[in-house]
């Protein structure tokens, strides 16, 4: 059977109300380009169109997703790259760039548009940034499968579809993240060493385990451990310590009904006092209270 382009394209009204929700879609899109086919295939609108080699600038966020074939990227902030099956590519907003198969060899891509002040604060937070705008994630069916629901979604015109297709969006942006995460530091023994010592804490969340005592056990130094282990969990040893112990309290408040002395002594503490002096410092209210609101009893 000859190969020849497949494409499917959509281009979305977005209302006032829509953009109250912070993130809208505004195009969404899968392409076959078979080796040989000049690209781009389709014929977009003019604030979309780009020819091979001149690039184009748009007002909008798109990822897109090459799921097979291979071919370059470049854009203003980032140099030209080679482009591979399981790449995803991040186009920016006011920021000129260029891709395009390998005409040898072709590729497959989804693509999906969107736009909003939540995106916006993201870049700003440096969550994503303009000189790294590829994201080497492998092939990912549930990142295809988030693809093919907007075009479904969209093609059948549900009322109300855009707070649930930009909330898609929004899965496969954090799905890329983690995955490029994982993969990136997949071969690194000290995020080895990092991911073990968050098992023995979560673990062990009831027990006195100082920090030292777990860089030991992972077998690292303590200030080597404690700097690594801010870099890639994003706090200290001893604050995500806290952190599992706040979310165990809150755990067995609201779903046993066990007293706040049996809670004290599941989570390590010397006393009930102890205890609710650590949790009303973090949640503002007391052991009793927490619960009783979570009930929806009277304090």
């Amino acid at each position: 059977m000859e190969d020849r382009p497949k494409s499917i394209l959509h281009y979305l009204p977005v209302s006032s109300r829509d953009e109250q929700w912070g993130v809208v879609c505004t195009t969404a899109g899968h392409q076959h380009v078979p080796p040989g086919t000049p690209y781009p295939v389709s014929q977009h609108p003019e604030s979309y169109l780009f020819y091979k080699g001149s690039g184009r600038t748009l007002n909008e966020y798109q990822l897109v997703y090459i799921t097979a074939g291979r071919g370059r990227f470049e854009s203003a902030s980032c140099p030209l790259q080679e482009v591979g099956a399981g790449t995803m590519l991040l186009l920016f907003p006011n920021e000129w760039h260029s891709y395009s198969p390998d005409p040898e060899v072709g590729w497959t891509e989804w693509w999906v548009g969107f736009r909003g002040a939540y995106v916006g604060h993201l870049e700003q937070q440096g969550f994503l940034t303009r000189q790294h705008p590829l994201f080497r994630i492998g092939c990912s069916g549930g990142i295809e499968r988030c693809y093919r629901e907007i075009i479904t979604t969209v093609e059948e015109e549900r009322v109300g579809f855009q707070p649930l297709i930009s909330s898609i969006v929004l899965h496969i942006l954090g799905s890329t993240l983690f995955k490029h995460s994982n993969l990136l530091y997949s071969d690194n023994p000290v995020v080895e060493k990092i991911n073990r010592a968050k098992t023995i804490m979560r673990t062990h969340v009831g027990r006195e385990l100082s920090p030292e005592q777990i860089a030991r056990d992972v077998e690292m130094g303590y200030t080597w451990f404690r700097r690594a282990f801010r870099r890639y969990v994003g706090m200290a040893p001893a604050q995500y310590q806290q952190a599992l112990r706040q979310n165990k309290a809150r755990e067995l408040l609201t779903t046993t009904t066990l007293s706040i002395s049996e809670i004290a002594y599941e989570l390590g503490f010397e006393s009930a006092s102890a205890f609710s002096l650590f949790f009303r410092l973090r949640e503002r209210l007391s052991p009793t209270q927490y619960r009783a609101r979570f009930r929806g009893e009277r304090e």
